[in-house]
């Protein structure tokens, strides 16, 4: 019995009042429980900004691969063109055509026509420009043949590099920037609607449960590079 509900029961038996005061409070934690959840919500729904940036999350496990890779490429270690081929896929696919269109279609538009960090949503679309091309250097770089040219080589570990160095500070700025600025913007209803539409469109694309699939793809890139383990990136303090 916590403090609060002692000092009322204890106040309630002096009065003679034990059992009705037992019985109200029974009933009302009875009631909050049973209390529905606010309308339009259930506990599996993700609002867009919480969407947008646990799909950065899925995005920074990729970058930590692309960092994998460039150190195997640097040290001629053994690199499968396989890891390179399926993360740049998955960029392609899951952060390009799909992540960034949202945010391209849905957040940008009203940001422009807000008058609201207007200038950081030009660098952030030109930015999405950049690393499709970028993309295209990958996956081109990212084959069996490729990897026993030197030139390739160095051109792949360019590429990896620019990804990487561009789209850290560029998540990051959404990250604390402008999604938290997005409610700002526009109202309650039109956001939870948005959440709406961005489920709809990432069953259309990748099934049920879209995202869950594509962090079990980066899952398997990482343990076929034996870089899955949290552990090992634990320094020895």
């Amino acid at each position: 019995m916590n403090t609060g509900r002692r000092e009322f029961v204890g106040a309630a038996v002096a009065a003679g009042l034990t059992g009705t005061v037992g019985g109200i409070w029974t009933a009302s934690a009875r009631a909050e429980e049973q209390k529905p959840a606010a309308k339009g919500k259930t506990a599996e729904e993700v609002s867009p900004g919480e969407d947008l940036m646990r799909e950065h999350g899925l995005l920074k496990r990729i970058l930590l691969i692309y960092g994998e890779a460039i150190h195997r490429l640097k040290t001629k270690k053994d690199l499968p063109p396989k890891a390179i081929t399926d993360s740049a896929g998955l960029i392609r696919a899951f952060v390009e055509d799909y992540h960034e269109k949202l945010e391209e279609e849905h957040l940008f538009p009203r940001f422009r026509k807000a008058g609201k960090l207007v200038d950081l949503v030009e660098v952030l679309e030109a930015q999405h420009k950049a690393g499709r091309k970028l993309t295209d250097v990958t996956l081109r770089l990212a084959t069996p043949q490729a990897l026993k040219s030197d030139d390739d080589r160095r051109a792949l570990i360019v590429s990896l590099q620019r990804f990487i160095r561009m789209y850290n500070p560029h998540e990051a700025r959404e990250d604390t920037i402008l999604f938290p600025a997005f409610h700002e913007i526009v109202t309650q209803n039109e956001y939870d609607a948005l959440g709406e539409d961005f489920e709809k469109k990432e069953n259309q694309l990748f099934g049920d449960g879209g995202f869950e699939k594509n962090v079990a793809r980066v899952e398997a890139i990482e343990k076929s590079l034996g870089i899955y383990d949290l552990a090992r990136f634990t320094p020895n303090v």
